[in-house]
């Protein structure tokens, strides 16, 4: 089977998902109630494939989609302070053709760079369970097996860093005499052919306008990304 149409599968699978009743039921109804500013939308309300190149040699994880940003937009990042933070990093970095991340059809491109989540609906409180997390693991676990090219993990936030850390030690059998910790700018290298893994603060209001993850910390963390693919 052709990698692009494999790519289409896994993505269908994941707009199908209803493996959690909590989320379905939260992430309609917030599709379906509105925020008053975007009553005009026809929100997305499904759950949220991933985005991006898929020749990627960085993959970027989230924790997942915000009620009225991808839950509206139906795209990783966009229409949200996230996105809004995010994206204009990317493009000083050159992973992103522009800084604009308003819906599905504003020409947003990436290069080199494949954005993803941890969870795939939006959750309550931006608090998924347990039980959610490890139904949505797999579809993570998959897109990871799917970027023939990845070379290394950019984590945005600790539930990321540790979710994605467990991955690449289930999927290459890794033992950790001492667990990697998640600190802001922590870098870890786990062997030849082995995804590497670049911590972040997660780009989310309460961390942008709090100053605990400024513009420069941020263009740090892309700039290391880009200089280890070089």
């Amino acid at each position: 089977m052709a990698v692009d149409a494999t790519w289409e599968i896994h993505d269908r699978k994941v707009i199908a998902c209803r493996a959690c009743p909590r989320l379905t039921i939260w992430r309609e109804q917030v599709a379906r109630e509105k925020r008053r500013a975007y009553r005009d939308w026809e929100y997305w309300g499904k759950p949220v494939p991933g985005f991006g190149d898929r020749q990627a040699r960085v993959l970027v994880v989230g924790l997942a989609p915000g009620a009225h940003g991808s839950n509206r937009t139906g795209r990783m990042f966009t229409g949200d302070a996230s996105g809004d933070f995010l994206y204009p990093a990317l493009h000083e970095a050159g992973f992103a053709n522009q800084v604009q991340a308003a819906d599905r059809a504003d020409g947003l491109k990436l290069s080199g760079m494949y954005i993803s989540a941890v969870c795939r609906c939006a959750p309550p409180d931006n608090k998924p369970n347990r039980e959610e997390i490890r139904n949505c693991l797999p579809f993570l676990m998959e897109e990871m097996d799917l970027l023939a090219n990845l070379q290394g993990i950019v984590a945005l936030g600790s539930l990321a860093f540790n979710e994605s850390l467990g991955l690449i030690k289930r999927k290459h059998n890794l033992p950790f005499s001492e667990k990697p910790v998640f600190v802001h700018g922590c870098f870890y290298q786990f062997g030849n052919d082995i995804p590497w893994l670049l911590a972040s603060y997660h780009p989310s209001r309460q961390n942008t306008q709090t100053g605990r993850l400024t513009k420069t910390m941020f263009a740090e963390v892309w700039r290391k990304a880009g200089e280890l693919l070089n």
